[in-house]
């Protein structure tokens, strides 16, 4: 001890999971018993415990640590780092984003390199990710005129919520790669334009700390990975509904976490290996999201349904539902909603878009007068306000936005989140104009040709833009050099 405070040695003596201690601030706490219990992890907590004495026991507080006895790790001299920070300093002006594209475009020169892989990845070749945009393209409108479009009316209901636009942030891990404020942005922004922000299991912040963050009576949904230690799981569940959560989306589409080559060359350490698992066994060389996974539970299947439905009373959906076939057995397993998701084209390659989900989904429920029993949802690849308009004139409830949302945070923080939205809200506003649709209730798929969708992919070949930088272009034959005189 140097005159009553502790030293850098005694702390780093304690640097297991049995008995784990952490410096913040100048102040050490023990985090032994909080690692386990933590919605976003380990390895999290250590790297962003910014909120250990707010949320950890004062028990815990161990005292003030002399810094001066603590080793300090020098920064080497980083060229790419430095031409980072040199183009953040000539960002364009915030007025200069016109559309959600153009905050992508900025965040790719101005996001850490880890980070940017992280958001930006998709599985294997990356196809799936970039269809779900795609898919849009292949529906054209159907527009109505000579409708009185004065006023136009953007809110809605989702699961009980009344919304001003049916759109939702979705759930996106690791907030704090994009913003040291992490998710919480997020939230701020979804209170500023009354939608739901629905809470990930993987956030960089702790749970509580951005329910905390959250005013009056603002509507939060949780995204929840499930442990294959069941307790912890009913323990999130059961403390999500105690905090006030609306709606528990149980991902389905990751029994094992695809393979998102660009985030594992990165080779990520910052957020660590053993979330919720504590064995810290996964390899953290291949990437922020195998390093993050190795708790989530393969086993998880239908006969889990009745369980869910047990421990909780809050609404149940399925995230990540990717046939008819499964949303009608969603339908028989009495579940409240599914959203039709591909995990934003990081999980299977090749597996079809939300958007192509949904056109031989509705159809399939209203022939067996089960639309009114389930919401359906769907996310991937929405860009545009007309994407949204198409997925609610194909009988969906609500549209989930994520990446966009990280890349106006990530480039300029609650402000950027804050104009992406208000861009789509007046997207929509114009867009339900030219259409001629006043409320939500107006848009149905006769303001649609989608003929072009539900020709599948039969004879489609997909771009390959990955192909392009591995193999040797074909040689023509080379003509003779010219004789020399």
């Amino acid at each position: 001890m140097s005159q009553g405070k502790l030293t850098g040695a005694a702390v780093a003596e304690h640097n297991s999971k049995n008995s784990c201690w952490v410096i913040v601030h100048g102040k050490a706490y023990d985090v032994t018993e909080f690692l386990p219990e933590h919605p976003g992890g380990q390895k999290i907590i250590l790297k962003y415990a910014d909120t250990l004495d707010k949320f950890l026991d004062p028990s815990k507080h161990l005292g003030q640590v002399d810094m001066a006895t603590v080793e300090q790790e020098e920064k080497a001299f980083d060229p790419e780092e430095e031409g980072r920070l040199e183009r953040v300093k000539r960002m364009p002006p915030l007025a200069a984003c016109y559309n959600l594209m153009d905050f992508e475009a900025v965040a790719r020169q101005v996001m850490k390199k880890t980070a940017w892989a992280y958001y930006s990845s998709g599985a294997d070749d990356e196809i799936t990710m970039r269809e779900n945009h795609a898919a849009f393209h292949k529906i054209w409108f159907r527009p109505r005129i000579l409708v009185d479009v004065e006023h136009i009316d953007m809110s809605t209901t989702m699961l009980g919520t009344k919304c001003d636009i049916p759109f939702y942030v979705t759930a996106t891990a690791l907030g704090k790669l994009g913003h040291a404020e992490g998710e919480v942005v997020l939230t701020r922004a979804a209170r500023r334009h009354n939608v739901v922000q629905m809470i990930p299991t993987l956030a960089s912040c702790s749970f509580d700390e951005i329910v905390d963050a959250k005013e009056g009576d603002q509507v939060q949904w949780l995204q929840l990975y499930v442990n294959k230690d069941r307790a912890i799981t009913k323990k999130i569940v059961e403390h999500a509904e105690k905090r006030g959560c609306k709606g528990l989306f149980i991902t389905v589409d990751a029994p094992q976490l695809g393979r998102r080559e660009k985030d594992m060359r990165s080779k990520f350490s910052d957020a660590g290996s053993d979330v919720q698992s504590g064995d810290g066994s996964v390899d953290r060389s291949q990437g922020a999201a195998r390093a993050i996974s190795s708790f989530i539970d393969p086993a998880l299947s239908w006969k889990d349904i009745p369980w869910f439905k047990s421990i909780t009373r809050m609404p149940i959906i399925l995230k990540g539902v990717q046939c008819v076939e499964d949303v009608l057995r969603a339908v028989e397993a009495g579940v409240d909603g599914v959203v039709l998701s591909n995990h934003g084209g990081r999980q299977l390659e090749t597996a079809p878009s939300g958007i192509e989900v949904l056109a031989e989904v509705m159809p399939a429920l209203r022939e067996r007068g089960w639309d009114k029993r389930i919401e359906v949802f769907v996310d991937g690849g929405v860009r545009r306000a007309t994407d949204i308009l198409k997925a609610l004139c194909l009988g969906a409830k609500g549209v989930g936005i994520g990446r966009p949302f990280l890349y106006a945070m990530s480039a300029y923080g609650l402000e950027g989140v804050d104009r992406a939205m208000q861009l789509l809200k007046d997207e929509m506003e114009m867009n339900m104009r030219l259409i001629g649709a006043t409320r939500i209730e107006d848009l149905n798929p006769r303001l649609l040709d989608t003929r072009a969708l539900l020709a599948g992919h039969a004879g489609v070949i997909p771009s390959d833009t990955l192909g392009l930088g591995a193999y040797d272009p074909l040689e023509a034959p080379r003509f003779n050099e010219k004789p020399k005189l």
